[in-house]
């Protein structure tokens, strides 16, 4: 088996050459204590050394910060196979951690070697804190554009929420606009099944950022499902988003205020969507449902009501 440890195309990015006293200073930088509430920038070539060694497979653990979650089994085996026949090209990157290893990046090479029989991995050992840990796995996944929208959402949010970084400070260690950062983060926002749906790549970003421009989660499931069922490009998602927020505003502003006070009371004793329209002394009464559950759900609330 073929032992070459060089560096690959993923984190050799992040680790441009320099010489020793620029690496010496690099480290010194890291290490400074933060200033206020500024964090220091992390830079990866300051925290990985050139140092490779090889440790039992059995000693690592994995990055409880990865990013990733979804591995692609079909590639995973395509890589193993890889790994099997010329070993790991691009080390592990890891950190001690109680008397065995944590990944900091790597995820998906561990999981080949695992599967193609390694019983040892090239690593180079840094130490590292839980929000570097994050941030390097993160870089890592994006310039292999192997997260999916959802996890790389995730990603941002938690660094947000867990270590207090702005969505300002992220863009500049991931190389994003800010705006690309809140965009993504957006995602997080819609129903658990359209995020699943995305995650699945039954629909595209696309089609997920045009649904966010409806703010009702109903309709947004509506939308949705439509979605699915005439296979809507995103160019026609977003011509109907528009269609529902005029409709929406039309309606609103001409709405009789007595009716409105219907609607409300129905949809307190109904749980769903209700419309009413007037057409002289008579008129029309909606109800929405979304699924055979809701719709029982409504007549058994109709029936206890009769």
């Amino acid at each position: 088996m073929a032992n070459n440890y060089g560096l690959g195309r993923g984190l050799a990015s992040l680790i441009p050459r320099r010489d020793e006293k620029t690496e010496e200073k690099k480290e010194a930088d890291i290490n400074q204590p933060a200033i206020g509430n500024q964090q220091p920038i992390l830079d990866p070539a300051a925290i990985l050394p050139s140092g490779i060694q090889e440790v039992d497979i059995i000693r690592i653990t994995p990055n409880p910060h990865q990013p990733r979650i979804k591995f692609d089994p079909e590639k995973l085996q395509e890589l193993a196979a890889s790994v099997k026949e010329h070993g790991i090209i691009q080390p592990l990157v890891v950190t001690k951690n109680d008397g065995g290893f944590e990944i900091i990046a790597g995820e998906r090479r561990l999981q080949a070697a695992k599967i193609a029989g390694l019983t040892k991995v090239p690593v180079i050992v840094r130490e590292a804190s839980s929000r570097q840990k994050l941030e390097l796995a993160l870089i890592e996944n994006i310039q292999r554009h192997d997260l999916n929208p959802v996890e790389e959402a995730k990603s941002y949010n938690k660094l947000v929420e867990d270590f207090d970084l702005s969505q300002e400070e992220i863009s500049q260690k991931v190389g994003k606009s800010r705006s690309a950062i809140a965009n993504k983060i957006r995602l997080l926002n819609l129903p658990v099944e359209i995020q699943r749906a995305l995650i699945e790549e039954k629909i595209t970003e696309g089609h997920a950022k045009a649904i966010l421009a409806i703010e009702n989660p109903e309709k947004q499931r509506a939308l949705f499902e439509l979605i699915l069922k005439n296979h809507l490009t995103v160019r026609q998602v977003e011509s109907k988003t528009q269609e529902i927020s005029v409709r929406a505003y039309k309606r609103l502003a001409h709405q009789d205020p007595e009716l409105k006070a219907i609607e409300d009371k129905l949809v307190g004793l109904l749980g769903t969507k209700v419309k009413l329209s007037k057409s002289g002394d008579g008129g029309k009464i909606i109800i929405e449902y979304y699924s055979q559950e809701e719709l029982g759900s409504i007549l058994d609330k109709l029936g206890n009501n009769s």
